[in-house]
């Protein structure tokens, strides 16, 4: 588990390709202290683990579902990469519950300066866009950001001059791909309202049900 608050960037100095997988070894820029073979380590927001760790360099496997969900699939030696640690129980919770579990990616389709901040448009599939809201957040290449506005096939986000400076999201260009992963909250209540919709028990017992009724009787909706 992650919070989307990077650590700092990473650069790929190996690539092999691994069957249809990948071996990647990457130069992290601050030291990997207390960090052993078998940690999470997210990588532009994917989940990996750790197979070699030295100081600051470490090299982890990335499956087939990785490479064809994120923007792994593209990378090149020199890339720059944004690294997170596995969050750890005694530490604050910023940012939000990040999984590491690449949803699919998305299109910068617009970049422009607004006072002190870059506002970015990301295009991205319907099937991302339902499970985003405005003022909701969600992960880009593992960076934790508040959802300014949102449409079925786009979403707007605002990078202040720190989030520039530390991680990947600064340098993106209109046409960039990036690694998204949506709220996994909204995707768990979808879950539950579906289950009970294609439950004949749940439809004859409506004790205890969570549909789109109990939401909105509930002062939800």
């Amino acid at each position: 588990m992650f919070t989307g608050i990077i650590e700092g960037l990473g650069t790929i100095t190996r690539i092999h390709q691994s069957g249809q997988g990948k071996h990647i070894a990457i130069d992290s820029e601050f030291v990997l202290d207390n960090t052993k073979i078998g940690d999470s380590i997210a990588v532009s927001g994917a989940c990996l683990t750790a197979v070699v760790v030295a100081e600051k360099k470490f090299e982890v496997d990335v499956a087939p579902e990785t490479l064809s969900k994120s923007v792994l699939g593209n990378a090149k030696i020199g890339d720059f990469v944004n690294l997170e640690r596995a969050l750890r129980f005694s530490d604050r919770l910023d940012g939000h519950l990040v999984s590491g579990h690449i949803d699919g990616m998305g299109l910068i389709k617009a970049r422009k300066i607004l006072s002190n901040a870059i506002i970015i448009t990301i295009g991205a599939k319907e099937s991302l866009g339902r499970y985003m809201i405005q003022k909701g957040s969600v992960a880009v290449d593992g960076v934790s950001l508040t959802i300014n506005k949102c449409s079925e096939d786009s979403f707007e986000v605002s990078i202040i001059p720190h989030t520039s400076k530390l991680t990947t999201i600064g340098f993106k260009k209109v046409g960039d791909s990036v690694n998204i992963e949506t709220d996994m909250i909204g995707k768990y209540v979808e879950r539950f309202l579906h289950n009970n919709t294609d439950n004949p028990k749940a439809k004859e017992d409506k004790s205890g049900t969570l549909d789109m009724q109990f939401l909105a009787e509930s002062g939800f909706l």
